[in-house]
């Protein structure tokens, strides 16, 4: 949370505070996230999925990505070149530095820190999400977020759409006690809506709790309930669940969730202290369908997978301009997929997504 941004917190709007009866939500799971190479070798920690995480209990969200805080040298940012998707969404949300996207559907532009950047591949497109030169050139800080949702059987073959949610639209208020401020991206919490236009009910809050803060948010019984700590520690639910950075807590039912950041936070980076407790607060409506999860696609039966791979091959899923595509794009695009589909997993359990 930046000094502004803690002195706005007296003049945001406050968040109702839940009644004292709201049934809380205790802590189900607690998932570790692990770590990974992505894209063309940036380094992620995926709390989902995993062998903790059971998508049954994320849905509709598929997998989420933390890349950062980390402080790249000169050339040692990376990103993810050229490569296809269909079936769900992706929803990027950059905390420090930048992020440049482009698509085959003409979306995209530079992500800076508090953006958000929504695609859509729905039937199918292209895009790169790569460092910007600067970044590259002379290193520097970057930390982001990437969520994928799913979509419903109905909706698979939607029509490519991309969305950009620049910080300043972004809805910030405070917690009912002020110890606490929430940006809601997408979805409504204590009848604050955020800007983005969901297909998928979901909601998508990144909250800063102060050190010793506690905040305590209504949450629709409908929707689950998850909580990922990106920045700091404390804990979660009625029992006070020890909770870190890279850990998500899936809570159960209940109509209340509750967390607490610890009086003294640890560093983000060497010799710097964190201010508050970053944590994503991620709630939806479960879909609850078949899940056929391989790579960068998404559909419901092994048979979509493979007319996935097909269409993609086929150049049916949108083509980069010319002017867009130089030689070491047309190389890793070209391996974004796979060449053999062989082996596609029917089920969430055997998800082994390679792309972003």
């Amino acid at each position: 949370m930046s000094h502004a941004e803690e002195g706005g917190l007296l003049v945001l709007p406050r968040l109702p505070a839940p009644p004292a009866e709201a049934r809380e939500r205790r802590v189900r799971r607690l998932v570790t996230a692990h770590s990974q190479l992505e894209g063309a070798g940036f380094r992620v920690r995926r709390p989902f999925p995993g062998p903790e995480a059971d998508l049954r209990e994320t849905d509709p969200f598929l997998l989420l990505d933390q890349i950062g805080p980390v402080e790249y040298g000169p050339r040692e940012a990376r990103g993810a070149p050229w490569h296809p998707h269909r079936g769900f969404e992706t929803v990027t949300y950059i905390l420090a530095g930048a992020f440049r996207h482009r698509d085959s559907n003409g979306g995209g532009g530079l992500i800076r820190a508090g953006d958000t950047q929504w695609m859509t591949a729905g039937s199918g497109i292209l895009h790169d999400e790569m460092p910007p030169e600067e970044l590259y050139l002379h290193g520097g800080l970057f930390h982001g977020v990437q969520l994928w949702v799913n979509l419903p059987r109905r909706l698979k073959r939607t029509p490519p759409r991309y969305q950009e949610i620049a910080r300043e639209r972004v809805t910030r208020v405070a917690s009912a006690d002020g110890g606490a401020l929430l940006r809601i991206i997408a979805g409504e919490v204590g009848g604050c809506k955020g800007p983005g236009v969901t297909w998928t009910p979901i909601d998508y809050v990144h909250a800063s709790i102060a050190p010793g803060a506690r905040l305590r948010l209504a949450w629709r019984e409908s929707f689950n309930a998850l909580a990922y700590v990106l920045v700091g520690s404390g804990s979660a639910g009625p029992e006070a669940t020890p909770l870190r950075a890279g850990q998500l807590a899936i809570f159960g039912p209940g109509e209340a969730i509750t967390l607490a950041a610890d009086p003294r936070q640890p560093g983000t980076l060497e010799a710097e202290a964190a201010p508050a407790m970053e944590v994503l607060l991620l709630g939806g409506l479960p879909i609850r369908e078949p899940i056929a999860f391989y790579g960068p696609f998404v559909m419901n039966t092994r048979e979509e997978i493979l007319q996935a791979f097909e269409d993609f091959q086929a150049g049916r899923l949108g083509t980069v301009p010319a002017t867009l595509l130089g030689p070491a794009d047309r190389a890793a695009g070209s391996q974004a997929a796979g060449s053999e589909p062989a082996g596609a997993g029917t089920g969430a359990d055997e998800a082994a997504p390679r792309q972003r």
